[in-house]
Order: structure tokens, then sequence, then C-alpha cells
């Protein structure tokens, strides 16, 4: 027999080339069928609140609007731990003095310390917005989700109030009726601005709550025999919750802001609770001598509505589906 002929490259290719009317067959695939069909079940899905936090977590402002709120948080539930000074002693020989040793931001024109006042400060304002956005948030969104979610007559109706209720100015009527009160606490102050607050998270409800109840697993679980109640608080609120959230957190900030306005006016918190309104309207006499006295108070004011409105921000961006795909 002939000798064989040496390999080479030629002669591979020549070997390892497709037969005539082979060029368009697929080649056999050498892995295991179960290996490449595997499905990772250990892994849960991300649902739309997970996913929500995560674009959360990956943004600065959150941890910058974070970090404000729980200072703000903490300063509010244990102003010992920043003072030991009663925000109530005062004494007239320190009457505008700056600061000094023990007082970092000097006193005021009663000779109050101005740091112990505005640590202090910070729970009646917040102790008034916390409460007032609980209330708005409650009464709006039962108010727009039985109009929305019912329809027909009940829809018309509550749809009337809320306008009449919306054309109406939240500070003014707060004014009017704060002015008119015999009592004035904190629990006062979040009933009169929650009494005119609520309408626009009741429109926001409305809207979400009809624009959820016509999905198709709203419909699978009215085909399973539950009641309207029952899809009502199982499935059409939890899935509208997320714009009401987001109104609430930046409304927050805003109610905050009407309680210093009311108490800078005087008919807000009694001169006895210290607040960081009341202290604004003490500090406008010396504004033009003195302007480090309304510093503080408003800085204060100004910081903790910053915290709450970026915070606003980013969970609006964060539970938008069309913001997260942009």
């Amino acid at each position: 027999m002939p000798d064989a002929l040496p390999t080479t490259g030629a002669t591979r290719a020549l070997r390892t080339a497709p037969r005539p009317g082979q060029e368009h067959v697929a080649q056999p695939l050498t892995e295991d069928l179960g290996a490449v069909d595997a499905v990772r079940t250990q892994d849960a899905p991300a649902g739309f609140w997970r996913e929500a936090w995560r674009g959360m977590r990956r943004r600065p402002l959150f941890w910058v609007s974070g970090a404000l709120i729980v200072l703000v948080l903490l300063v509010a539930a244990f102003p010992g731990l920043f003072t030991s000074i009663d925000p109530r002693t005062c004494a007239l020989s320190d009457a505008l003095d700056p600061a000094r040793a023990g007082h970092v931001f000097g006193f005021d024109r009663q000779g109050c310390d101005i740091f112990s006042r505005t640590m202090h400060g910070a729970r009646a304002s917040l102790t008034v917005g916390v409460l007032t956005t609980l209330l708005v948030t409650v009464v709006g969104t039962v108010a727009g989700a039985l109009a929305g979610y019912l329809g027909g007559w009940a829809d018309t109706l509550l749809a009337r109030v809320t306008d009449i209720f919306f054309a109406i100015p939240l500070v003014l009527a707060a004014i009017v009726i704060m002015s008119l009160a015999s009592t004035r606490t904190a629990l006062t102050v979040a009933l009169v601005l929650a009494s005119f607050g609520w309408p626009p998270i009741a429109r926001i409800a409305r809207g979400t709550v009809m624009s959820v109840k016509n999905d198709e697993f709203v419909t699978a679980a009215r085909s399973l025999g539950m009641g309207r109640a029952g899809i009502l608080v199982r499935h059409v609120l939890p899935n509208s919750a997320a714009p009401i959230i987001v109104y609430a957190t930046v409304a927050l900030g805003t109610f905050i802001v009407a309680e210093a306005t009311l108490s800078f006016l005087g008919i807000g918190l009694p001169p006895s609770v210290v607040s960081w309104g009341g202290d604004i309207s003490q500090a406008q006499g010396a504004i033009r001598t003195d302007p480090e006295i309304l510093l503080y108070p408003a800085g204060a004011l100004a910081l903790t509505v910053l915290g709450f409105i970026m915070m606003g921000d980013v969970v609006r961006d964060a539970l938008d589906p069309k913001a997260r795909t942009r």
C-alpha cells in the first residue's frame, strides 16, 4: 500500500469542509439538554417594591436626604442628646449676647439660648407635620378610592365635595379656623390643616384607582368570587399606593411650613410651646440689627423641608416606571 500522505492544513480543511447540500445543516448539540433548559429557582423574582428600593439606593440624593431626615427625627425625639439647657429658661441680662462657651448660637431678645430652642423646636413642628400627613393620607385615600372604584353617583358626589374643598386655600382657611379656636395644641393644628389639605391626595387616589380597577388581576379576582370590598382592599389599593406615597412624602414638608406660618402669625401653637415658627415670629423685630437670631430657626426649618422634598423626588423617580426606563 502506498505510504500515507502527510497531513497539511489544506488537507485538514478539505476533511472538515461540509459536503455539498450540508452547508445549512445545524451541528448536533453536544451539551446536555437538562443543563441548557435549567432554571434558577433559588432566586426569587424581584418585585416592584424591591426594584424601587434598589433604584433609590443607587442615588446619592437618597442618602443625603435620608441623613437629613434621620437627623431631624433624632433631634425631635431626643433633644436632650444635643443640649442640656432648658429652652424656657431665659435671663434678660443675656439678651442678644453673642455666642460663648456652652451657648454656640448665642441668645435671643428674651435672653433664651437659641441653640436649645432650635433643637427643642423640631418636636412641635415635626409632630404637626407628621400628624397632618397621616390624617390627609387616610381621608384622601379613602375618599378618592371610593370615588374611583364605585363610580356612578358616588363618584359624582365625592368628586363635587372634593372640588369644593379644593377651591379653599389651605393657609387662609387655617388662619380663619385657628383664630376662632379656643385651644391651640399640636393636634388642633393638625386637624385644621388636614380638614382642608386632603383634596389633592383624593384626586390622586381616584385617578390611580380608576386606572387599576380594570386590570386583568382585578378581573381574575372578581371571576373567582371575591367581593368588591375585598378586591379594593387586597388588590386595588396596594397597586395604587405608589403615587400616594410620593405625594405624602412631599406634602409633609408643606405641612411643616404651614404650621410655621400659623405660629409666625401668632395663631398656631401657643407661645408656651417651643416651635420654629414662634421663634421666627419673635426674631422678626431684630432682623436688621441681629439677623442671626432669625437665621438659626429659619435654617433648621428650611433644611427639614428640603430633606423631605428631596426624598419625595427620589421616591417619585423610583416608583414611576417611566422614570426608571429613561
